[in-house]
């Protein structure tokens, strides 16, 4: 069976939950305020295309492909990126709601977040070298066997990384987010 392709097409305000998106690859194609909360996106794949103002709650991402992708005001919470085919993955968020999802070993280098909440997401042995959080909420997020390299936190805020279970070389912080570096030790910093 021959797989579908897409090129270069735009999508507005389409709830796919009633009407289905065709499984196959997509390639420079714009969706924009659609609904793809609870959609099952499985072995789709997505190549150099945007998002902007979707809702993906909770859509199933199992061996899905990210490509070149940008995701702009979505709302994207408890999605299992971890389930993604990692061949080739990498995108970008700006101004995201992020909570709950889970990146678990995904090597997502160069990755930016930005002006996005990340809220208890679960960072698991990624490697996030170069990437940058900018103005990110990663309250409670977790960060462990993470690699840290180059990774700008500088805007950041909330989070609680341990230096001691995280490849840090070079990351990036402000003075007023050390505390979350020094959290563990249950120290006053003033």
């Amino acid at each position: 069976m021959e797989q579908l392709f897409i090129d270069n097409k735009t999508y507005n305000k389409i709830d796919f939950k009633a009407d289905a998106l065709k499984k196959g690859e997509y390639e420079n194609c714009h969706f924009k305020n659609c609904d793809i909360s609870k959609v099952d996106l499985s072995g789709f794949m997505f190549v150099e295309c945007d998002f902007t103002g979707c809702n993906f709650s909770l859509s199933k991402l199992i061996l899905t492909v990210f490509q070149d992708v940008y995701f702009r005001d979505c709302k994207m919470p408890g999605l299992r990126f971890d389930t993604c085919n990692y061949v080739g993955l990498s995108f970008g968020f700006e101004n995201c709601t992020l909570d709950h999802s889970i990146f678990r070993d995904a090597k997502i280098k160069r990755t930016t977040f930005k002006n996005s909440q990340i809220i208890e997401a679960d960072f698991t042995g990624c490697d996030l070298t170069g990437s940058i959080f900018d103005h990110c909420d990663l309250k409670r997020a977790i960060f462990e066997r993470t690699i840290l390299v180059n990774v700008d936190f500088r805007t950041s805020y909330n989070y609680s990384i341990d230096p001691e279970t995280n490849k840090m070389k070079k990351a990036k912080f402000s003075l007023a987010g050390i505390g979350g570096l020094l959290q563990k030790y249950d120290i006053v910093i003033s």
